[in-house]
């Protein structure tokens, strides 16, 4: 069981707003129900397939593989922070990674490999975009982190300016999260031969180095997009004022 999820659900129930929604959370957590929500609001996406437990035969590993090209990338639906992708150059490598997936899944992600040399990682709250960067993917591997010869990599991280990021980039991202919900998304993308496809949409992205270097007001804008409703409740008569301000005079978005 997801302990965000779980976390978030609570504190809905208990009518606390969060930032990292529910329904965010169960779409996002899961790779397969991610990409049907891509799917159904039509953003565009790299190929992709999905592969369960029981088509686990080389007569549908090898459909795909004419499908969708060697390389292809293999995800495990709960994946997060690079872990359980796997980029397979071969039909054996294929059946290999698929077969030990397959034992913490009843189903897997087939995927498209797009090489480049960064992906574009847009946030966006409500709907908003409040930060773009890139993200520098390491020389050793195709995957923003990874071990590599028992070491670890990470992607360097470039704050772009919003002038300087392309329009289909802001645009699809924008499409993506609003495949969504309106909460706080980091949506990863690449862009190649003038096209841009969603590679993830994330619930929880990161904001923790430099992805914010020319966006002064993102962190103010997620507290706003907190304290907001606890004032609206206020105004509405519906949250004292000692519900709204702590006895130290801090902010209170409990309620």
């Amino acid at each position: 069981m997801n302990i965000s999820y779980v976390a978030s659900r609570i504190a809905e129930l208990n009518g606390v707003k969060v930032i990292d929604n529910s329904k965010s959370i169960r779409i996002c957590a899961d790779k397969i129900n991610m990409y049907l929500h891509m799917m159904e609001n039509d953003v565009s996406i790299p190929k992709t397939r999905f592969l369960r437990k029981s088509e686990n035969n080389l007569e549908n590993l090898k459909c795909i593989v004419e499908e969708i090209g060697l390389p292809l990338i293999v995800k495990e639906p709960s994946t997060s922070f690079s872990m359980r992708v796997e980029k397979v150059n071969s039909i054996e490598e294929f059946s290999k990674i698929v077969s030990r997936f397959l034992r913490l899944s009843d189903i897997l992600v087939a995927q498209e490999f797009i090489e480049t040399r960064f992906d574009w990682r847009v946030g966006i709250l409500n709907g908003e975009v409040i930060y773009v960067c890139k993200y520098l993917i390491p020389k050793e591997s195709f995957k923003i982190q990874d071990c590599v010869d028992g070491h670890r990599v990470y992607c360097m991280v470039e704050s772009i300016m919003y002038d300087e990021v392309p329009k289909e980039v802001i645009n699809t991202a924008l499409k993506a999260a609003n495949a969504v919900g309106t909460g706080l998304y980091g949506i990863d993308l690449k862009e190649k031969d003038g096209k841009v496809y969603v590679i993830e949409v994330n619930d929880n992205p990161s904001l923790e180095t430099t992805e914010d270097e020319f966006y002064p007001e993102a962190y103010s804008k997620i507290v706003s997009h907190i304290m907001d409703d606890s004032r609206q409740k206020f105004s509405n008569g519906k949250m004292k004022f000692s519900e709204l301000i702590d006895p130290d005079g801090v902010a209170n978005d409990r309620n």
